[in-house]
């Protein structure tokens, strides 16, 4: 932004300082439109999940074995927790710490793979597949889907790393962190709906 210059009739001239422009960036809006779109999605999922219990006889169908949840449990802890580090990275580029962003990044990221390391193994260690009946499919369908989300925030984490570390970043550009940051707690708080509704509360249910 540039100042206004004002002249007055008869008298010096008067610079205008402008005045700062508030809001969020048009990438940030882009990314939120993209989560309200993508929350959608999740919603069908869990809904369409929530409606196949309701109707059935017995849950799982199939007499099928549960998912395994002490370790999972375990791990979503890890992944929902790997959003203080995110925080801590959005506090700390406004203040110009840019080597607390690349600590705070670093650790999201591996938190996050961790978790989806665990995810594979989940998968691995199913006792039913996505084509055996109703409930295997939308078990496949919504924890990959969210799997799939994870690993996009890994890949758009890892890029914006790169940028960090090349000098792009700095306490007055940091707007793909701020867009990253909201990506990445979406992709955790689904995960809150979708652990307590297809993993954890089946087994409460016995």
């Amino acid at each position: 932004m540039t100042d206004a210059v004002v002249p007055v009739p008869g008298g010096p001239t008067v610079r205008v300082e402008p005045v700062p422009r508030r809001g969020y960036s048009t990438a940030w809006w882009g990314m939120a439109t993209v989560i309200a779109t993508e929350s959608m999605i999740f919603i069908g999922l869990l809904s369409t999940y929530f409606f196949l219990r309701a109707t059935a006889s017995e849950w799982p169908l199939g007499g099928l074995e549960l998912p395994e949840l002490k370790y999972t449990s375990i791990f979503s802890v890890v992944l929902i927790g790997s959003s203080i580090p995110v925080i801590f990275g959005e506090r700390a580029i406004e203040k110009g710490h840019v080597g607390a962003l690349k600590v705070a990044l670093g650790l999201a990221w591996l938190m996050g793979a961790a978790f989806l390391y665990r995810t594979v193994i989940d998968f691995r260690e199913l006792h039913f597949g996505w084509r055996d009946n109703a409930y295997g499919s939308i078990y496949y369908t919504t924890i990959g889907l969210h799997a799939l989300h994870v690993l996009g925030g890994l890949a758009i984490s890892a890029v914006v790393q790169i940028k960090v570390w090349l000098g792009r970043v700095d306490r007055e550009h940091h707007i793909s962190v701020d867009v990253f940051a909201l990506y990445w707690h979406f992709v955790d708080v689904v995960w809150i709906f979708v652990f307590s509704s297809l993993i954890l509360s089946p087994h409460l249910g016995r």
